[in-house]
């Protein structure tokens, strides 16, 4: 059984970045990233829909370390995809990755200090030993996204899809298409859609807040020509940090002046005569979920030029040409997309045990959004909500980092978060109101009343906690000193 001081899960944007973070500021560890698929990039290799790109700015969602040297800010899927895979290329991390090896379980024995992982590969099962665990294969199953059972389904003569599983043989040209949803994906994919489809749809139950901003920071393109690249791009990401922080918070204390400044900005984009109050007007506060990026105003544009239409209504059912509504009204349709969410997962999916207790995810509590009650040596890379995910896990990076530093400097192999505060409240690990996130929050760790165990969703706050506070806090227990060797 091979064994490393580390093994990573995952071999997507975190994990890429987990492993450079890793061969960076821990250069004695011995290091393997185990990947279930046979590519590099995770989401961004996994999705193939038409249009797919970040909603958020690739000056935060970009690498601490990696400028992002492209003119877009809101970037294409290939794009970032080939940032991904030069990053891992670039430092060397591409050596070290297991591809086709889906991590099913890990099990902790205190004595050896270690996990026993048990991997699948092509039908075998292959296991490896670690000291240190760290889960960057994100937060949802990549067997496939989250469809409801709608009535009528199978009597429909065209064809079904998912965004998650798109078939690249799907020709929509010249077709009636209807898109399910109103998120990130679905607003995504319609102005994509509406340039060669005969028309599309998109039908949701409820509006969401939908925001244009230019595709091209030109600030950022004009800075990039005049200084080095790393200044340009520090100077660029806190730029973007900080407006992120104070839009979020402004929105949080302030959330009926900005319902009506983004609702305000949507009217300029459609018109008068737009019936924004019903298909744009969300009976949520902002940030209840997270808002809708589009990129210069795509999909308002394909509304106003007649190739794309809103249709807020229910499903009555699906029916052999298209699908039926709650109002009576019959939308036709040759292709039916179902952008309707994702599954999550709890801890990668994982069977978890220690010292042959099994781990049920929902009765521990997250330190500092990273690590688990009572779980030794294990860590998740978990990105914001609210703002761009690799800025959480370029912070996570660096304190496993610290952690593993610590470790070595004073002879503990093992480092466990305790709960020993019986005044510490439970609340869920997410505070979001989107029907992905209300399915799955009952099976995913707790997050606790207060620090160290309260989840900020702050970047300010979280770069001191991870960055500059000591990890000897009295929560993170460390013990089980190394053995002395023997003298022969």
């Amino acid at each position: 059984m091979e064994h490393f001081d580390v093994v990573i899960v995952g071999a997507g944007l975190s994990g890429i970045g987990a492993a450079v973070h890793l061969q960076t500021d821990c250069p004695g560890k011995t290091y393997a990233i185990l990947e279930g698929r046979d590519a590099i990039g995770g989401t961004w290799d996994l999705f193939r829909y038409p249009g797919i790109r970040s909603d958020s700015d690739m000056y935060t969602l970009g690498y601490v370390f990696k400028p992002w040297t492209e003119a877009k800010a809101i970037a294409d899927g290939p794009s970032i995809l080939r940032y991904v895979r030069d990053t891992a290329r670039d430092h060397g991390v591409d050596q070290h990755i297991r591809f086709g090896h889906k991590v099913v379980s890990a099990a902790w024995s205190t004595e050896d200090a270690a996990w026993t992982i048990t991997a699948e590969q092509g039908g075998e099962t292959r296991t490896f030993s670690c000291n240190f665990i760290f889960l960057c294969g994100g937060y949802y199953s990549y067997d496939g996204g989250y469809t409801p059972d709608f009535p009528g389904a199978d009597s429909f003569k065209g064809r079904i899809v998912h965004p998650q599983q798109w078939p690249q043989d799907l020709d929509y040209a010249g077709k009636k298409v209807v898109v399910i949803g109103s998120g990130a994906t679905a607003v995504t994919l319609v102005p994509e859609m509406a340039k060669t489809a005969a028309h599309v749809t998109m039908l949701q139950r409820s509006p969401t807040y939908v925001v244009s901003r230019p595709a091209e920071d030109a600030f950022a393109n004009w800075l990039r020509a005049r200084l080095p690249a790393k200044l340009a791009y520090a100077i660029i990401r806190w730029r973007n940090v900080l407006f992120g922080m104070y839009f979020y918070n402004f929105a949080r204390k302030n959330p009926d002046k900005v319902k009506t400044r983004i609702i305000g900005m949507v009217r300029e984009q459609l018109g008068p005569d737009y019936d924004v109050d019903t298909h744009f007007t969300p009976s949520y506060n902002p940030w209840d979920q997270r808002l809708c990026l589009v990129p210069d105003a795509d999909m308002f544009a394909a509304i106003k030029a007649g190739s794309a239409s809103v249709v807020t209504d229910h499903i009555d059912s699906f029916t052999p040409t298209g699908i039926k509504l709650k109002s009576g009204q019959e939308l036709e349709a040759d292709v039916i997309v179902t952008a309707t969410g994702l599954v999550l997962k709890a801890l990668n999916g994982l069977e978890l045990t220690v010292d042959g207790r099994k781990v049920e995810p929902a009765k521990t509590l997250s330190y500092k959004g990273m690590m688990y009650s009572d779980v030794p040596n294990l860590a998740s890379s978990f990105g914001y909500t609210n703002a761009s995910w690799t800025l959480k896990c370029d912070l996570t990076c660096g304190y496993v980092c610290r952690l593993l530093n610590h470790m070595d400097r004073t002879g503990m192999r093992q480092a466990t978060p305790r709960n020993t505060d019986p005044n510490i409240g439970e609340e869920p690990w997410l505070d979001f109101s989107s029907g992905y996130v209300q399915r799955a929050m009952a099976s995913f760790p707790k997050q606790g009343s207060k620090a160290p165990w309260k989840l900020d969703q702050n970047y300010a706050k979280d770069l001191m906690n991870l960055k500059f506070s000591t990890v000897e806090d009295g929560v993170m227990k460390f013990s089980n000193p190394a053995r002395r060797k023997q003298a022969a």
